[in-house]
């Protein structure tokens, strides 16, 4: 969106924006009608918005059409990018992940850029950036610029996001410190906000976990996570500063640094939060915590911590039910594959694995087959270590190797509780694997996983754990593998040209065409500029027929029973991904990082090449 040639009111001025003006220049560049325009500010004329929001907020919640682009709202974001061309200054979206919080905070204080607007983003010995919604107003620049001895540079961000970090950074920075101070027993004055802190900082000689500081810190760690769509949370300590990490669509990301007294008590606040020993830090321990999101919706944490040698390392796994339970078209399973999978989840009776390794989306597809299954006239019974999320459908035991109540145990329990499905969180033993196979033989459907790389290699743990191999024959009802990959977004990803070389790793041996056009990613404004949202499930599926069953004997040839599944239409995870990347859903590059071509070298191929 070049400005448009007449508009130059904006040009050459000082000072904050008015609406009228901002207005003025919407109409002039075409972008609202003028009776659009005039409504604003009859809206606005007398009220508290034109006092206490900003101009571009005011015009934003008036949704007017966009003239100049019809499909794309006169959103916060939209005015701000038009108001950074008119400044000519780049824009930012201000990615807190990306923000050295501890750095940007000890800049300028929260007072001053309060009182002028502005949020530093960026430090480096000669250069300072700082994020504006008011391009116009640089007064205040010359005088940084002077005092800091370095030189200035201006970006043109949101109005709403430099409000709201503002209180953030510096609120979460002031109580790192004075959560710091007084776990040291020494007050710096100079970073005490008013007199009741002071008395309150000298009553305590060290930090707490109940400190207010340090529930605030935790507080907002929560929340923040849930924002940026986390699926866990890890608390690392180290010898000079505690790193705080999410994982999100699988990547790790590094959010924040805690200096280690208060990384300290801030582990001491999660195990408490989730009823944990907080005295015992020499053993791991396991817990949970239930809390809400910003947006109301009620979210389960898994707790683990593990001791290292700096201290407890905390993981905290995310379990939003609205992410976790989806119906199967969401998992990522095509037509075929919902139809295959179908046919073995719902049958009277049966073993039915799901193997992967972890972080795979066991969990989710295991949870989501669950609650479709679930009917009132349905008495589904769980055993798990630990229980990953309460569901109110399910009968759930957690396991408790103290009192020796283990998977075998809790299935030897559950057969005595009239079930009719029974999910086993894992087959670790010939015990568990027995009971299992038990319970198949008695008349009900058993859903478990197992840690194996591919849907045959299941069969071969079973009958390395010791399962005999005519229980194996007469009880398994399909296997499935599964892994994540990376989505494109859908609001950037663009039209691209596949690498011949690189699909012909990804499809060797069988015969898929090179598609037509693919898509690659971009970064955008929703995504956060990684150019992927999300996360979708590639699958091999293996039901298991008559003559399968026949190849399974005390001396299993796995690749005569890979060649014949395939024959009979099993799609290795790379084919399954193939056609994900052909749907325009994921890249080549994303799934050669989840499937590497080493595996793919050492995968057996079919006696005859297959289309998929």
């Amino acid at each position: 969106m070049a400005a448009h040639p007449q508009s130059t009111s904006l040009l050459g001025r000082r000072g904050r924006l008015e609406l009228d003006e901002v207005l003025a220049n919407l109409v002039v560049d075409g972008v609202v009608l003028g009776e659009d325009a005039q409504r604003v500010r009859v809206g606005a004329r007398g009220g508290r918005a034109t006092v206490e929001l900003h101009p571009v907020v005011v015009i934003a919640n008036a949704k007017l059409a966009n003239q100049r682009e019809p499909g794309r709202p006169v959103s916060v974001e939209w005015l701000v990018e038009w108001l950074a061309r008119k400044a000519d200054l780049p824009y930012l979206k201000i990615d807190p992940m990306k923000v050295n919080v501890a750095a940007v905070t000890q800049v300028v204080s929260s007072a001053y850029a309060q009182r002028h607007r502005i949020l530093p983003v960026a430090v480096s010995p000669g250069e300072v950036t700082f994020a504006s919604a008011e391009p116009f107003d640089i007064a205040w620049a010359a005088d940084l610029a002077h005092m800091l001895r370095r030189e200035i540079k201006r970006v043109v961000s949101s109005p709403l996001d430099i409000n709201r970090y503002l209180v953030e950074f510096y609120g979460v920075q002031r109580s790192i410190q004075l959560a710091q101070d007084a776990k040291a027993g020494g007050i710096d004055t100079s970073k005490i906000i008013n007199y009741e802190q002071l008395l309150e900082l000298g009553k305590a000689g060290e930090v707490g976990a109940d400190d207010r500081h340090v529930v605030h810190i935790v507080d907002w760690l929560l929340q923040y996570a849930f924002e940026q769509r986390a699926s866990d949370i890890h608390l690392e300590p180290r010898r000079d500063a505690g790193q705080m990490r999410f994982r999100i669509d699988g990547v790790m990301q590094k959010v924040f640094e805690l200096p280690p007294p208060v990384m300290t008590a801030v582990t001491a606040r999660v195990k408490i939060l989730s009823r944990m020993d907080v005295a015992e830090k020499r053993r791991p321990q396991d817990g949970r915590i239930k809390t809400r999101s910003t947006l109301g919706r009620e979210v389960e944490l898994r707790i683990s911590t593990m001791p290292t040698a700096f201290g407890e390392k905390v993981v905290m796994r995310i379990f939003d039910p609205d992410i976790v339970v989806k119906q199967f078209v969401q998992l990522g399973f095509s037509p075929s594959e919902d139809t295959a999978w179908r046919a073995m989840v719902e049958r009277p009776h049966g073993i039915v694995l799901v193997t992967g390794p972890t972080g795979s989306g066991k969990t989710t597809t295991l949870y989501s087959t669950l609650k479709h299954l679930a009917r009132p006239e349905i008495n589904v019974c769980t055993v798990e270590d630990p229980i990953e999320m309460v569901s109110p459908e399910l009968n759930q035991m957690q396991v408790q190797p103290a009192i020796d109540l283990d998977f075998a145990t809790g299935v030897r329990t559950l057969l005595r509780q009239d079930p009719d499905i029974i999910m086993i969180g894992e087959i670790r033993d010939l015990e568990t694997a027995q009971m299992a196979v038990q319970a198949s033989l008695t008349g009900h459907l058993v859903l478990s996983t197992l840690h194996t790389n591919d849907t045959p290699s299941a069969i071969t743990r079973l009958l390395d754990l010791g399962v005999p191999h005519y229980l194996i024959q007469s009880t398994l009802a399909g296997v499935v593998a599964q892994r994540l990959v990376r989505t494109l977004c859908p609001h950037c990803k663009t039209e691209a040209t596949q690498d011949a070389d690189e699909w012909a790793v990804l499809t060797r041996g069988w015969n898929l065409p090179l598609p037509e056009r693919v898509y690659a990613p971009v970064g955008c404004l929703e995504c956060r500029r990684t150019g992927f949202l999300g996360r979708t499930g590639i699958y091999e599926m293996l039901p298991m027929s008559a003559k399968l069953r026949r190849l399974i004997t005390a001396q299993l040839d796995l690749a005569r029973l890979s060649q014949a599944a395939t024959r009979e239409g099993l799609r290795p995870l790379r084919i399954s991904a193939a056609e994900q990347v052909a749907r325009g859903v994921t890249t080549v590059a994303e799934v050669l990082a989840v499937l590497p071509p080493t595996d793919i070298e050492d995968e057996d191929l079919p006696e005859t090449n297959t289309p998929a």
